[in-house]
């Protein structure tokens, strides 16, 4: 089988939809699979590696928001016909838009017995949660919900009706996903779930790299924050709450504060550093630290020092920065709106409460409420978590055996020799 990824961006500061490439795709390739990917970044944008000899194309640079270039379409036209399915991961922008274009133009091809060279193959779609209603409701992004509601009407409701299916990565994304807009006329929808690489080993090269990447903590306890400074993940309400919860403990200091992720130098990243100035030094000087993106060693030296991840989003995916967590052995505080909390809660390594300053609070004063023993034990879990429900191998398994499955059923719909 043989499968192309297409992408707006690989560039790590992407987030999620790139990171799962990053991790599912190696284990379709080391399943038989030949699994391509095709960004639009230029030449000179960092991406990080491709394991499993992932071939990766890039046909960037791009200047506009919608992500359009035309060499898109003369690429599939051109190499379309290698490949058995596309896979498309995300939508609202242009690349979602010319493969329905192209695989619509190809249609007179794919309905004879030998394809053309021009044929390009039947797509899937990989939402990755820009399907949930919260970005049509949410107070500050009237404007883009007006824009997304005309869009969706004129375009994107094709383009999801056309692909051969909506794949999910829990089900709560599946469910959201139908409220959100109409008309909503998927083919297929399916959960096929989503995962993450094993956590490498703890080393002493990570503790390293984390204390050169945030020296000022010194060895002291912390929580973590690890993804965008973005209005959608609440980075407002957890330093408030904060704030909140230092000033009813003068007497008992909780853990630093360490955010952690890019934005931090526009906009409401700024914002976000005003907010933080408020909160009183601790006896060691700042409580709240801003490192920056962290990649690698850094990275999950952080994982295994903290004491808790911590996340209270407005709006949550699947949240590949919670499974990593997970992986590392750290009970993670989440809001409700990350999709994937009742499995994580049900497994007794979460901590959950409302998107909100009370509720934020509140998880920050259920971890300091804990005894060593059951914050251990809440970790022990929190691994076991992962390893039953997250880990990226059995997620690679599902996608293979829908995607097989959905290759064997349009092979026998093809009409035989006349």
């Amino acid at each position: 089988m043989r499968i192309l990824n297409i992408i707006a961006s690989m560039s790590a500061e992407c987030g999620g939809p790139a990171q799962g490439i990053r991790n599912i795709m190696p284990h379709l390739a080391q399943e038989g699979c030949e699994v391509e990917v095709l960004c639009l970044d230029s030449p000179e944008v960092i991406i990080p590696s491709l394991a499993g000899g992932l071939t990766l194309h890039r046909l960037g640079p791009v200047n506009n928001r919608w992500a359009y270039t035309a060499s898109l379409e003369t690429w599939l036209f051109s190499q379309g016909s290698r490949f058995d399915l596309i896979a498309i991961h995300g939508l609202w922008l242009y690349p979602s838009f010319a493969v329905w274009r192209s695989v619509s133009r190809s249609l007179p091809h794919r309905s004879r017995l030998d394809r053309g060279q021009s044929s390009v193959p039947a797509y899937w779609i990989f939402p990755h949660g820009m399907l949930d209603p919260w970005f049509q409701k949410d107070r500050g992004r009237r404007l883009k919900a007006v824009r997304n509601w005309l869009y969706w009407k004129l375009i994107e409701h094709r383009v999801v009706r056309d692909a051969e299916g909506l794949l999910f990565t829990c089900d709560s994304e599946l469910k959201l996903a139908r409220t959100a807009f109409r008309p909503y006329q998927p083919k297929r929808e399916i959960n096929v779930g989503f995962g993450i690489e094993e956590a490498p080993p703890k080393s002493s090269v990570m503790a390293h790299a984390w204390s050169k990447a945030c020296p000022q903590l010194a060895g002291r306890p912390f929580w973590l924050f690890l993804g965008r400074i973005d209005p959608k993940k609440g980075v407002d309400l957890l330093i408030t709450a904060y704030i909140r919860l230092a000033a009813a403990n003068p007497h008992r200091e909780p853990p630093d504060l360490v955010i952690a992720g890019p934005g931090s130098g526009v906009g409401y990243g700024e914002a976000i550093q005003q907010l933080a100035a408020l909160v009183p030094d601790g006896p060691y000087g700042p409580r709240i630290h801003f490192p920056g993106l962290l990649l690698g060693d850094a990275k999950w030296g952080a994982f295994y020092t903290c004491e808790a991840f911590i996340l209270p989003s407005h709006q949550e995916n699947f949240g590949i920065a919670v499974v990593e967590a997970l992986a590392s052995g750290k009970p993670v505080l989440i809001s409700d709106q990350v999709n994937i909390w009742r499995e994580i809660h049900d497994d007794g390594a979460a901590f959950v409460e409302n998107d909100t300053e009370a509720g934020t609070l509140s998880l920050l004063n259920r971890w300091m409420t804990l005894s060593e023993s059951d914050k251990a034990g809440m970790g022990a879990r929190a691994r076991s978590c992962f390893e039953r429900r997250f880990e990226a191998q059995v997620a690679a398994q599902r996608l293979r055996d829908v995607l097989t499955e959905s290759l064997q059923s349009t092979s026998s719909e093809r009409p035989g020799p006349r």
